[in-house]
This record gives C-alpha cells, structure tokens and sequence, in this order.
C-alpha cells in the first residue's frame, strides 16, 4: 500500500503555490506508506539551461568544491544545494558532460532525475519531513507528483523511493505491483537501458521512456502499457509539459480525480484533494480501469 499524488495546473496564478498544494497532499497521505517519501515539480524552462538533481548520504563531503570541480566542464555551472540533494545548473549542451564528470570526481553521487524543468527529491522518512527537508512548500511550477513508500519489492532505500526517473523530464509513481518486471528488464537492458535499483517500479519508468524514444507521447506510451506490463498498477507520470494516469484492467488499487478550470487532481483517496481550491465545484471521478488520462500543456496551448 503506498500513496501517490500529482497535480497539473491550468492556473498560472496557481503556479507560485504549487509545492504548497503538492506537499498538502501527500502529507494527508502518510498513513499509506511511512518509509520513504519523494516529490518531483515542474518549474518553468530556462532557455539553454538543463537541471540535474543530485543526491548524496555524505553531503558535507561529496558536495564540498562540487562548483568548481565541475567548471572545467561548464564554466557556467552552478550548484544549489539543499540538504542530502543538490540541484546542478549547466548550460545544456554541456550537461551531459557535466554528468560524466560528476561520476568520475564524486562516483558516490546519484542522479535523481534531469532535464530543462524538473527537480526530484526523495529520501527515507516521512512525507511531512521530506517536505521540511528540502523546502519544497516555497516551491512553484507548473505540475508535479508525489510518493509515499510501503516498501514491498524492495529495500527501504533512497533509491527505491519515488518518484522514478528514467529519462529528461520524465519521472513516474507507482502504488502496485508488476509480475513481469524481470523480463522487462532484461529486454530494456539489450536495448540500451540502465537501472539504479531492483525496484518494479523503475522498470515501469524505463519501459515509458524506452517507449518515448520511440516517438510516442505519453498518451501513447501509457496506451502500450496496458499490453506490456502485468500486475496491478497505478501510475502517475509527468513529463516536460505532460501528465498522465493509467490503472490496470483490474484497477484494485484506490483512486480519485478531480478537475475544474484551474487544475487537474490525482489522489490515492479522496482526502488527498479536500484541501484543494473550488474542490466542492470539481468534476470529481474514479478512473476507469485501462483507461489513459493524458494531459499537455504544449497541445493546450
């Protein structure tokens, strides 16, 4: 049993709010998994900057010079940090190099996720500590996911907490279980894809990626996934400008939409949403088993 939660807005006013409304969310959210916790938003793109969150169990050592370990790389690069995690700027035809460099000067240093927009942070505890931790309340953006984690594939880990991510700009949470996901990986992995952890869940992130790649949107790759993957599942995924929720056929694990004109809702239960603005004139709904709900703010506007 674990608690998911993202939010998708279509309100620009609401945007400066956003990590406020997130973290309520999964707060009311704790009883559902009290391991481990994590929370991915989406800011507003800079031109020609990439974003890469960074994770360490040693900060006051592995992130001591980290900016000027990384210049000779970058000489633009800078490094915000914040608590277990920091959050590295480059200009973004340098990030991949950047990441290179990263792994040879401080090798115990873990990519949370990268891309134009999106920060990832995630550890061990309590979503209301994980909140507190990292600031995310003083946080906006445009969208953005939560997780929290009753382990049940995996170790209690950093790294086994969500959300997920696999790809730029894309991350996924998962309340489930996947029969296949060993197979799956097997086959990812001919195909080119790294894995950080055992967990299913990273398997399910790095299939929609591999699927991406292939030229699909979201909408699309979720679609496939109802043939490929087996198990019970609900996943909650964002991407650079999208948003989507997918349950297996069976649909045995709980959830709740909601939207009116200023956003889009997903909770595990109800409770999630209650704090939600205008939620009591909100299109509230459970939905459907194997059924894609896609949204993009690209082909909104």
């Amino acid at each position: 049993m674990c608690g998911i939660v993202g939010l998708f807005l279509k309100d620009k006013s609401l945007e400066p709010k956003l990590g406020a409304m997130l973290s309520d969310m999964l707060v009311i959210m704790t009883d559902r998994g009290p391991d481990s916790a994590g929370i991915a938003i989406y800011g507003a793109p800079s031109d020609g900057r990439a974003k890469i969150t960074v994770q360490s169990a040693k900060p006051a050592t592995d992130f001591v010079g980290l900016e000027a370990l990384l210049r000779p790389v970058d000489a633009s690069v800078a490094v915000e940090l914040k608590s277990t995690h920091a959050v590295i700027e480059a200009d973004a035809t340098q990030a991949a190099a950047v990441r290179n460099l990263l792994a040879e000067v401080r090798p115990d240093v873990r990519v949370m996720g990268s891309g134009d927009s999106v920060e990832i942070y995630k550890e061990v505890g309590l979503p209301k500590d994980v909140v507190a931790r990292f600031g995310i309340r003083e946080m906006g953006g445009t969208h953005g996911i939560g997780h929290t984690r009753m382990a049940t594939e995996s170790a209690v880990t950093t790294l086994g907490a969500h959300p997920f991510s696999t790809g730029a700009d894309q991350c996924l949470v998962h309340n489930g279980s996947l029969s296949n996901h060993n197979n799956l990986r097997r086959e990812l992995v001919r195909e080119g894809m790294t894995f950080e952890t055992q967990n299913d869940s990273e398997v399910a992130a790095a299939y929609l990626t591999a699927e991406m790649a292939k030229g699909k949107d979201l909408g699309q790759a979720l679609t496939s996934a109802l043939n490929d993957l087996d198990g019970f599942f609900t996943f909650v995924v964002g991407t650079k400008s999208g948003f989507g929720v997918v349950r297996d056929p069976i649909a045995c694990k709980p959830a709740v939409m909601a939207e009116t004109d200023r956003y889009i809702a997903f909770g595990s239960e109800y409770r999630a949403l209650v704090n939600l603005p205008g939620i009591e004139d909100a299109r509230v709904w459970e939905p459907e088993p194997a059924t894609v709900y896609f949204w993009d703010h690209e082909k909104a506007a």
